[in-house]
């Protein structure tokens, strides 16, 4: 079982990506899932979450320019990215916790934005 991101790349400040992140195997009934980031230097922060019933949460820093979604049925959460900004380049991780058994977290995917 193991959690797959995809959809980082190299954008301009203000454009848009969308990232997905895919738990494949049977990884079971999966409760909360998260994006975090990762800048060079800095610790590791929580960008956003979501319960299973869509409850979400974000960081001040993206509040009005992030969205997280996710579909139970696929497994999978995303993370809509509008506006970007030079601060937002990171390595992005999903996170899933699961009911049972041990949380999972993706590799990342890098998100790099140019000014």
């Amino acid at each position: 079982v193991q959690l797959q991101a995809s959809g980082g790349g190299l954008v301009q400040a203000g454009e848009s990506l969308r990232l997905s992140c895919a738990a494949s195997g049977s990884p079971g009934m999966i409760n909360n899932m998260g994006w975090y980031r990762q800048a060079p230097g800095k610790l590791r922060e929580l960008v956003a979450s979501i319960t299973r019933g869509g409850f979400t949460n974000y960081a001040d820093s993206v509040k009005g320019r992030f969205t997280i979604s996710r579909d139970n049925a696929k497994n999978t959460v995303y993370l809509q990215m509008n506006s970007l900004k030079p601060e937002d380049t990171a390595v992005y991780y999903c996170n899933a916790d699961r009911q049972y058994g041990s949380s999972l977290r993706g590799q990342g995917t890098l998100v790099t934005v140019s000014s």
